[in-house]
């Protein structure tokens, strides 16, 4: 079904559509449609108070930017690098929220939507366009949206699975033809590689895994070659999987859910990734309601999900997401891992983590800094990985926390953290 079917217009025309006191949807991650955001931050004179939301976008937020700051106010519910400073300051605003429910804000009109923007692959001969590797929250949102209003790129792979919309489903679009956002990992550190030791010492064959992109987890992933039959159910990965699949290690064939398929709702990384993913039936892409989903997650055996911390105090509450007062990313789908994880069948939930920070600080504390969000609850808390080693926290008492957590905190704190221990329990 041809293009010409769809509305095609200008940037400045689609953009148009917005107006004052709208709400509106910013899909997010490598699909970022940053034309259409940019030609709306060009209006910001004949606008006023319009409310955008959205999860991790990249490229540059401009509308948290002066001038355009003074038209545009962002609620995000997650924070990325990039809206970092305008979300904790009058600019912009967080809720806290697990990606698992982000979808009930629009589908229960908590957060009704005026405009969806999206970016999306050119329609199939059914007349079917993808959402591309970005499949998350932005499916519920065109399903409510008003107005959908589509940046069409040929360089947005075609995915599997439910990220699909039809052009009759598109009002008005854009054509694009730029290379989608990437992300190329770094080398993991000595401290890493000895955190992705430990971590993966935890994982069994035939586990279902679920961790996120970065060092760590390429790590954990540079040291399973050795193990056979693995599955994937992941709210995101990136290129760390596919030496894994390239060499028969990911099959997927003891999942429950979407047996043998990689099952995702989200990705980020290189073309090499993008290429992978590309019109390829062994990865489906669903909403988060469904992949973060706890009572899906829980009925595929041995999920070993795999996540960080900023800080963990002596009993086991976790701090993913702020820094003290300072809102630094989101609760994302921790939480709902952490629990799928923990109820599945032999699984296990992991908390992987650098004794230190990059300044030398201690990353176990007495106490979680003044203003600190709890991501995840000290009940929750099972598995806890430095470079140091791994405790299980799971049945112990808040001394026996406190005493297995300094074990594996850096030999620099240890004294002090047992003093701070001994005066908080005796």
């Amino acid at each position: 079904m041809s293009i010409d079917m769809m509305k095609i217009v200008t940037a400045k025309e689609a953009v148009s559509i917005v107006k004052s006191n709208d709400k509106i949807f910013f899909q997010g991650a490598a699909m970022t449609p940053n034309v259409l955001i940019d030609n709306l931050c060009e209006r910001y004179n004949e606008l006023t108070n319009v409310e955008i939301i959205q999860i991790h976008t990249h490229g540059k937020a401009k509308y948290l930017e002066a001038p355009y700051s003074d038209s545009f106010k962002l609620v995000s519910c997650f924070v990325g690098d990039n809206v970092r400073k305008g979300v904790n300051t009058n600019n912009g605003d967080y809720v806290p929220i697990f990606l698992s429910e982000i979808h009930w804000l629009f589908r229960r009109n908590i957060y009704p939507l005026d405009v969806a923007f999206i970016q999306v692959s050119p329609p199939d001969k059914h007349g079917y366009c993808s959402l591309g590797v970005s499949v998350d929250i932005t499916l519920p949102a065109i399903q409510t949206a008003k107005t959908v209003i589509a940046q069409i790129n040929p360089n947005v792979p075609r995915t599997h699975g439910d990220g699909i919309i039809h052009i009759n489903k598109i009002d008005y679009a854009i054509e694009t033809d730029e290379l989608i956002h990437g992300s190329i990992s770094g080398t993991p550190s000595e401290i890493e590689l000895k955190i992705g030791k430990h971590v993966a010492g935890l994982i069994d064959d035939g586990a279902t895994l679920q961790m996120g992109i970065g060092n760590i987890p390429n790590a954990v992933l540079h040291n399973l070659t050795n193990h056979k039959r693995l599955g994937i159910h992941t709210e995101m990965f990136s290129d760390g999987i596919l030496p894994l699949v390239e060499k028969g290690i990911i099959t997927g064939e003891e999942k429950e859910i979407k047996t043998g398929k990689i099952v995702t709702c989200f990705a980020v990384g290189s073309q090499k990734l993008y290429d992978f993913i590309d019109d390829n039936p062994l990865v489906h892409f669903k909403e988060a309601g469904y992949t973060n989903d706890t009572s899906i997650i829980k009925q595929n055996p041995k999920v070993t999900a795999i996540n960080s911390a900023i800080e963990i105090d002596i009993t086991g509450q976790v701090c993913a997401d702020t820094i003290g007062k300072y809102q630094y990313s989101g609760v994302g789908g921790q939480m709902d891992f952490i629990r799928g994880a923990s109820l599945s069948k032999e699984g296990k939930a992991i908390i992987a983590m650098p004794s230190v920070t990059a300044k030398g600080i201690s990353k176990i504390t007495p106490f979680l800094k003044e203003g600190a969000g709890v991501t995840t609850t000290r009940a929750h808390v099972h598995y806890v990985a430095t470079e140091y080693g791994v405790v299980n926290l799971f049945g112990k008492s808040l001394k026996q926390r406190a005493k297995a957590l300094i074990s594996i905190a850096h030999p620099n704190f240890r004294e002090e953290l047992e003093r701070e221990a001994y005066e908080r329990f005796h």
